[in-house]
């Protein structure tokens, strides 16, 4: 593959935890400066290739490339252009905002003028000048989530990993979250793996891996897995039960929703050709495609969104 396209290279990756295999033969690729969602519930081996992809654990078998080289020849190397928000902080709650990102930059030899440039642009890029001398536990979750995304970005690396980074904060607090990533794709050109359990989230990204007991079991852009998984949906508004009903669609396809009826058909085609042969019933009505957690559940029979927590 091209090493000035991908970022990161995976090819037959697996790896065993006694008679657990956490990870099985998963193949993937993440183009460079695109937002890569990376899905499934716990346990379905999301943080085990994560680890490994970090050098924090052996793998059995299999190819990983960061930047087109092998973390087994140049550790170093790819350690400098990963930088990772894990979903647990690890930043000391007792110390200083400032004091965190200089132990942080320290691991990297940034010190002195380097250090004060850096720390300069992290602070107009997200927010940070009123917080530096204010201690991490002090803090609110959202503050908190822009200190974890600033020491993962210290050092300018070239690919930002994001394990969960708005599970447990508010919705608008998440909304100011992503701000910050777009506005860090836009202004330093990242590639942003992500993890989520949000689908709204993983509806943005470029390109999805969805992994199901340690196997990839559906990948492409999100439209391409909407097209493939779920169909379209008609929203159908101020109409009885039995005009409804009255169209033939199967049961399992219609669903009762506020002020109407949300009803499943294969296609965009198949939606019009129903709309054209009763337009006496279509009065009020909308066209939607189906959304990720839909493509999720018909991918792995679960709901991914009602998962929480950590996993293997």
């Amino acid at each position: 593959m091209n090493q000035a396209t991908y970022a990161i290279e995976i090819q037959g990756l697996s790896k065993r935890f006694g008679t657990i295999q956490a990870v099985d033969r998963v193949s993937f690729s993440v183009k460079r400066g695109e937002l890569f969602a990376f899905l499934g519930v716990n346990g379905a081996g999301k943080s085990t290739t994560i680890a490994m992809l970090c050098g924090q654990l052996k793998k059995d078998s299999g190819e990983i490339l960061i930047g087109g080289v092998s973390p087994t020849t140049h550790g170093e190397q790819i350690k400098r252009s990963l930088g990772v928000v894990f979903q647990q902080s690890v930043l000391d709650r007792a110390l200083t905002v400032r004091d965190n990102l200089e132990s942080r930059a320290a691991l990297y030899g940034i010190y002195g003028k380097e250090l004060a440039r850096r720390l300069t642009e992290l602070s107009e890029l997200l927010e940070l000048d009123s917080l530096l001398s204010r201690p991490l536990g002090k803090l609110s979750g959202g503050q908190q989530r822009r200190i974890d995304i600033a020491r993962a970005l210290i050092h300018r690396p070239q690919i930002l990993i994001l394990d969960e980074p708005t599970t447990g904060l508010d919705p608008q607090t998440r909304r100011s979250v992503w701000q910050v990533i777009s506005r860090l794709q836009r202004t330093e050109g990242l590639t942003v793996f992500l993890t989520t359990h949000y689908m709204e989230e993983a509806a943005e990204a470029d390109h999805v891996v969805i992994l199901e007991s340690g196997s990839v079991v559906a990948e492409g852009t999100p439209l391409e897995l909407k097209n493939r998984y779920t169909g379209d949906f008609i929203l159908l508004y101020g109409v009885t039960e039995e005009e409804v009903r009255s169209l033939g669609v199967p049961s399992d396809r219609v669903e009762s929703i506020p002020d109407g009826w949300r009803i499943g058909v294969a296609h965009t085609k198949a939606a019009t050709d129903l709309i054209v042969a009763h337009p006496h019933i279509f009065r009020d009505y909308e066209i939607v495609k189906g959304r990720m957690d839909d493509v999720f559940l018909s991918v792995t029979g679960k709901t991914l969104s009602e998962e929480a927590g950590g996993e293997t």
